[in-house]
């Protein structure tokens, strides 16, 4: 009898079941690996492209092709993390753009940086929109970035940073990020950090709702915050170990 009160599960059923799991764990490490692109090129492309911005610059190729074969030929993860090497390359080959050669020109820094920003921007609604979001959203916190480091007066010290020695650098650093504890800049600072929050958790929030871009809105959030991250993490090694800061 309670064999017939009890429904055995359908084919549609177990695979409603199945598929939640992997999905939510999937965007998790998706967002990971967004984040982590987010990291790569402070600890890698940064003293990279100070000994020999060249071959950063041709490295490029390798993280497009890399990008390119995953897509093609990789299963469902790999697919999907290629896309985001593709759009991380674009972020790399400004990166390396600018710091190789026009570091000494701040004002140059989101020209060159939005390199890509057309090519993003038609891509959106394309199969490449995972790259777009990544590298979209990596402009964005770089624009909030500059604007910000404009508006405290950070900016001004960025030509003396860039080619101070190793034992000078620390020094500038430091005042640098004394000007921004300055209650005026402090103010400017915490609206900025609370601006690039409120739109990582906007993005977040998109990324719930059903919708073919969950995973692009997903990946903006993840970039978004970890850009965050690294900024506050960069103001806190200046103020308190100026030494370490230079690794970042």
């Amino acid at each position: 009898m309670l064999s017939g009160l009890i429904q055995a599960p359908t084919t549609e059923t177990k695979t409603l079941a199945i598929s939640k799991v992997p999905t939510v764990s999937f965007f998790r490490s998706l967002s990971f690996w967004a984040s982590a692109l987010v990291v790569l090129p402070v600890f890698l492309q940064a003293p990279w492209v100070r000994l020999h911005p060249f071959s950063s610059c041709v490295f490029t190729a390798v993280l497009l092709t890399a990008g390119i074969l995953a897509v093609q030929t990789g299963n469902a993860f790999w697919r999907k993390s290629g896309t985001l090497l593709v759009g991380f390359s674009g972020s790399w080959l400004a990166g390396t753009l600018f710091w190789g050669w026009l570091r000494m020109h701040p004002v140059l820094h989101l020209p060159v940086e939005a390199i890509a920003l057309p090519l993003a921007i038609g891509g959106l609604k394309s199969r490449w929109k995972l790259s777009c979001s990544f590298y979209l959203a990596s402009l964005l916190g770089t624009a909030i970035t500059d604007v910000t480091m404009a508006l405290t007066g950070v900016m001004s010290f960025w030509p003396e940073v860039v080619v101070a020695t190793p034992s000078e650098a620390p020094y500038l650093l430091n005042e640098a990020a004394k000007l921004v504890l300055q209650p005026g800049s402090l103010l400017i600072l915490l609206t900025a950090a609370g601006f690039i929050l409120w739109l990582a958790k906007k993005f977040w929030t998109q990324s719930t709702l059903p919708s073919k871009h969950q995973e692009a809105w997903r990946v903006a959030a993840a970039v978004l915050s970890t850009t965050l991250f690294i900024d506050a993490l960069f103001l806190v090694l200046s103020l308190s170990v100026p030494s370490l800061s230079g690794l970042i």
